[in-house]
């Protein structure tokens, strides 16, 4: 099967982790994921300069991790990223800021991508937004 994961909920919400824990399971079970999609406050997942504490498991760092050993699509929507600060070097550029906040192995794009991802899975699953 193929799924598109679509996540709402920021790093810090017990929802981001449900959704590292699917995606998991979903590729051990055999599945593929044709694409990531982060929104709303999800979009605080790819933020490279947010710290956790160090008692606290790092959400951020799990995501990048998983994204890179699987190669896969993760994209971030660039409405919601900008409208929280989160630029890579390209818009940081554009908009005169003093460095890129997007972590590697995501990309900004628009709603479009989760539309078009959408279309071509069999299911789409999303986490967060309540």
């Amino acid at each position: 099967m193929q799924f598109v994961i679509a996540l709402f909920a920021a790093s810090h919400q017990p929802s981001a982790r449900r959704a590292l824990r699917f995606a998991e399971a979903a590729l051990a079970g055999g599945h593929q994921i044709n694409r990531l999609f982060f929104y709303q406050d999800a979009v605080s997942i790819a933020n490279n300069s947010q710290v956790q504490a160090q008692d606290e498991f790092d959400l951020p760092a799990a995501w990048r991790e998983f994204i890179e050993r699987h190669q896969l699509d993760a994209v971030v929507c660039i409405a919601a990223a900008l409208r929280r600060g989160l630029l890579d070097s390209q818009e940081a550029q554009r908009y005169g800021r003093p460095a890129a906040t997007l972590a590697s192995g995501y990309c900004l794009s628009g709603l479009g991508q989760l539309h078009e991802a959408a279309q071509q899975a069999d299911r789409l699953v999303c986490f967060g937004g309540d």
